[in-house]
């Protein structure tokens, strides 16, 4: 999967992440669009990279899936203000 920032950079999942990041970002995904909040977002983030994949423990973050995180939560924070409008 191919995924472009706003501010246009672009990443390949499968040649930019490791394969638990791919995993992480999988759910994290997901919550992008069913976070409450920008705080419930984070710690789902931050137990998610805590856990690692399949509980295997910590990741580490490659600066990839930084920038791809970040933009996850940029996106949850549009998405709740269209929904307070």
């Amino acid at each position: 999967m191919i995924i472009t920032t706003r501010d246009g950079k672009s990443f390949d999942t499968d040649r930019d992440l490791t394969a638990p990041e791919r995993h992480i970002l999988q759910k994290l995904i997901i919550w992008e669009l069913f976070a409450s909040s920008v705080d419930q977002f984070r710690e789902k983030e931050k137990e998610a990279m805590f856990r690692g994949w399949n509980n295997s423990g910590p990741i580490k973050t490659s600066e990839p899936m930084t920038a791809i995180l970040t933009e996850l939560e940029e996106k949850v924070v549009l998405r709740l203000s269209k929904d307070m409008e």
